[in-house]
Formats: structure tokens, C-alpha cells, sequence
């Protein structure tokens, strides 16, 4: 009978001693910082030694616990291994994916079901966020976010570039054949639709449109893209939207894009997972398949040319 130490434990003292952080591991593991701390005790009452100190406000593995951390963060990797080796063939395997609700709904999801054919064993849960700068939380495998995975802004986090965005004009197709806009002159009169979590919008594009002296005018603003998307879609006036996660709509005659020539660049979307994870695992074939769907979208951007084709 072998005498192990408390596994649970050793997986909270994995990660604090991978993150150099109570508070740190706590987020990723989705405990308090009390919890992650109990934890820690109980090995340290097991093993009969201190694995960590303090200096300052933080704790700080020793360099025994640093040696200890590295060994048993090998082993996980080698029991993750051998359970994907082991496990029962067929036997669906949960992927969990914290992403934003915009993204969910108009980018991710439609494109799921591409991912499931291919990979028939893994089942995607989709948790969403209200916005895509909300906190890193625990419970997730991998975490869509905006931002740049070369700006080193991720730390714990491995970071993979998976969607550029850009923004452009959108209105609905009733109000295109009521009351067309063929020149960016032609904005003006219209209802100007906007939504909190994408702030400057229309500033920005106006700015690229030459019509920065329209800045000033009121618009009517709502709390959320996928809402500001639907008055746009009923025809309440005009929007400005992201063309990754337009593209069904515009395709299928839901929305219009009429000055698809003015763009405006966004920062993109990346994919997140924690440094610990196995680079071969469920999770990282997925961001992979999640890169691939991003550089398919930026190859079949609609230019001006196809666009006239779809006006109506």
C-alpha cells in the first residue's frame, strides 16, 4: 500500500507553486485564497516541511518546494497521458471553453458543430462572459479573451493568436432599400446604434470615414453588441460591427455592410490556456482547430467587389 500524500493537496501546491501565487492559484482553480492556503498547510503537516515562506505580502516556494513542484507537475503530465492512452475508446471527454457572449453566439457556435465531426470523442461546454476584459477565473480548460499573444500580457496563461477583428458599417436590409447609403455622406439622418462593451466605435469609424465632425451627434446606446445587432437587424438605424462575427448575417441577407471599403482594425481575439496544461492535450488540438477557423475567416473576407454582388 503505497503511503501518498493528499492528492488534492498536491495539485493546489502544483499550481500555487507554478504561479508564484496564493491568490493566483486560487483564480485558476476556482478557490479562495483560504482554501489554497488550508491546502498547503496539510502538505506541509504531511511532508514535515516547509514549502513555502513569506517575503513581503507574498508567499514564495522554497527551493526544495521548487524541485518538489517540478516533479510532481511531470507526473500529472504523465497520468494525463496515460488516462487520454487508457481511457475507454469513444468515451466523450469534456472540454471546458470560457468565452464572450458576442463570440459565442455569433462566431463559435455556428462553427462547433465543424470541430465535433472531426472530433466525435470531445464535447465543448461553453460557459459565456458579459465582456471580453473579464477576469481569468478557474473552472475552464481554455479562455477566449481580446488581446495579442505576443504582448507577454498573459501571465500563467499560454497565448495563441485566433481571430483578427475589424469593424465596419451595418444596417439592416429593409432599411438599405428605404433609404440607401452608397457614400459616407449618406449616414447622416440616420439613428447612429451603439452598445457599452464596444466603446469609440463609431468615433473611430466616422474618423476613417471622413466624418469626424459627426462625433458629437447622439446615439442610441445599449448595454450589449448582441443587442445593438438585433435593433440594427429589426431596422432601428445603423450600427458599426465586428465583420468576423457578421459574416453569417451579411451571407444570408440579414444585415448589410453598404461602405465595406471603410474598416476599421481592432484588436483580435486570442486563445487561453494555463502554462501547466499539456501541450499535446484535448485543449490544445482545439486552439489549433480554433486558429485554423480564424485564418479560414481572414482568407474569405468579402471584399468591395463581392459585396455588390449581395446588395439588394
Amino acid at each position: 500500500m503505497r503511503r501518498l500524500p493528499p492528492l488534492n493537496a498536491l495539485r493546489v501546491f502544483e499550481v500555487a507553486a507554478r504561479t508564484g501565487s496564493y491568490a493566483e492559484a486560487a483564480a485558476e482553480l476556482g478557490l479562495t485564497h483560504g482554501a489554497v492556503s488550508r491546502q498547503i498547510g496539510a502538505l506541509e503537516q504531511w511532508l514535515g516541511e516547509r514549502l513555502f515562506a513569506r517575503s513581503g505580502r507574498r508567499m514564495v516556494a522554497t527551493p526544495i518546494a521548487r524541485m518538489f513542484a517540478s516533479e510532481v507537475s511531470a507526473s500529472f503530465d504523465r497520468i494525463t497521458t496515460a488516462a487520454e492512452a487508457c481511457g475507454r475508446p469513444g468515451a466523450r471527454r469534456i472540454l471546458r471553453v470560457s468565452v464572450p457572449i458576442s463570440f459565442a453566439m455569433r462566431w463559435l457556435i455556428p462553427r462547433l458543430e465543424r470541430f465535433h465531426d472531426e472530433n466525435s470523442s470531445i464535447e465543448v461546454a461553453v460557459t459565456t462572459v458579459s465582456t471580453v476584459h473579464d477576469e481569468l477565473r478557474g473552472g475552464f480548460d481554455i479562455a477566449i479573451r481580446r488581446g495579442v499573444a505576443s504582448q507577454g500580457g498573459w501571465p500563467n496563461h499560454r497565448a495563441t493568436d485566433v481571430l483578427d477583428d475589424v469593424d465596419t458599417l451595418i444596417m439592416s436590409a429593409a432599411l438599405f432599400a428605404d433609404r440607401p447609403i452608397h457614400a459616407p455622406a449618406d449616414v447622416e439622418g440616420h439613428t447612429f446604434l451603439a452598445s457599452e462593451t464596444r466603446p469609440g466605435d463609431w468615433i473611430d469609424w466616422l474618423e476613417a470615414a471622413g466624418l469626424s465632425h459627426l462625433a458629437a451627434r447622439p446615439r442610441q446606446v445599449f448595454d450589449h453588441f448582441f443587442v445593438s445587432r438585433q435593433a440594427v437587424e429589426d431596422g432601428l438605424g445603423l450600427g458599426i460591427g465586428p465583420l468576423p462575427m457578421l459574416d453569417i448575417d451579411i451571407v444570408s441577407g440579414r444585415l448589410v455592410a453598404p461602405l465595406l471599403q471603410i474598416r476599421v482594425r481592432r484588436t483580435g481575439y486570442v486563445a487561453l490556456t494555463p502554462n501547466g496544461a499539456d501541450g499535446a492535450s484535448l485543449a490544445a488540438r482545439f486552439v489549433d482547430w480554433l486558429a485554423a477557423e480564424g485564418r479560414l475567416d481572414q482568407a474569405r473576407l468579402p471584399d468591395r467587389q463581392t459585396w455588390q454582388c449581395r446588395r439588394p
